[in-house]
């Protein structure tokens, strides 16, 4: 039986209820229901009282299914929003994070002042969104987006064609904790957003992280910093004279990676707090003349 939008949101919303609390549970169901009818929240209010489509019930229905088991809303619906944009992403990518954004901003920031063509490597890329972000804003930037996994430089592949980024955005594959690829070249800026859960953190996770998001993007060694330190030691190498690193990190270890960076020649030039006041990010300054 064919019901209406509003019939199909509140049928959606009940079904809900059995594993959210009232707002999620409102929240999720009317995500669904804008999602796979096509519709914006402004349209779906307007459109409460029509009938919806067999298709869009079935969809709606399954997803909710899906959510009840924990899998995460993003993964669900294939998309996510991240600095203004829509992204692609899937079990082979993290769910980009508002944390992430004030890693983002400081590499924006930083990158307006890198003069004409800046190179910037966005290593650990994922779906690529933080690298995509920052092609965004910087007009004339060239971005290499590099990860270990295929299966996420597929993603970010996919992302960099719907932004129409082509021209100025690359994806190639790269080993954070191995050696750069000869071919890499020289950047004026190096992103990451590397892995950084400690083991201990890995038992403590969530769900809907730990039974779906990949471990490959999570697991930073015992203390969380085994990729930290092979970028400063092998990456450092890819800057420019006076490049910049620029880090996102895990609570609390903003003193070890600013210590990294320290002892390797870097100067630290900002270490950013995040939309929820815990320190997130660090941009350093390569002053060390490499070999």
């Amino acid at each position: 039986m064919v019901i209406t939008y509003g019939q199909l949101c509140m049928k959606a919303r009940k079904a809900l209820l059995r594993t959210e609390d009232e707002h999620m549970a409102s929240m999720l169901a009317r995500n669904l229901v804008c999602h796979y009818s096509g519709k914006t929240p402004a349209e779906y209010l307007a459109s409460r009282d029509l009938f919806t489509s067999e298709k869009v019930m079935e969809q709606v229905e399954e997803a909710v299914a899906r959510l009840q088991f924990g899998e995460p809303l993003p993964y669900v619906i294939g998309q996510w929003e991240f600095y203004g944009l829509t992204l692609t992403v899937t079990p082979a990518v993290l769910i980009p994070r508002d944390d992430t954004c004030a890693v983002t901003e400081l590499a924006i920031h930083q990158g307006m002042f890198l003069g004409k063509n800046p190179r910037i490597l966005d290593l650990c890329t994922g779906s690529g969104c933080i690298g995509i972000a920052v092609a965004t804003k910087l007009p004339d930037a060239r971005v290499t987006l590099a990860d270990i996994s295929q299966e996420a430089l597929a993603v970010a592949k996919k992302n960099v064609t719907s932004h129409k980024l082509s021209a100025r955005v690359s994806c190639v594959q790269a080993d954070a904790l191995g050696d750069p690829p000869p071919y890499l070249g020289k950047f004026d800026m190096i992103i990451s957003n590397p892995p950084y859960v400690t083991g201990k953190e890995m038992e403590e996770l969530p769900v809907s992280v730990k039974n779906y998001e990949p471990h490959l993007a999570l697991y930073g060694g015992p203390d969380g910093l085994d990729f930290y330190r092979n970028i400063v030691k092998e990456y450092s190498r890819q800057l420019k004279p006076g490049g910049l690193m620029c880090f996102e990190f895990g609570m609390g270890q903003g003193d070890a990676v600013c210590d990294l960076l320290t002892e390797n020649g870097y100067r630290i030039l900002e270490r950013k707090r995040d939309y929820n006041d815990r320190e997130r990010a660090v941009i350093a300054r390569l002053t060390r003349k490499e070999d």
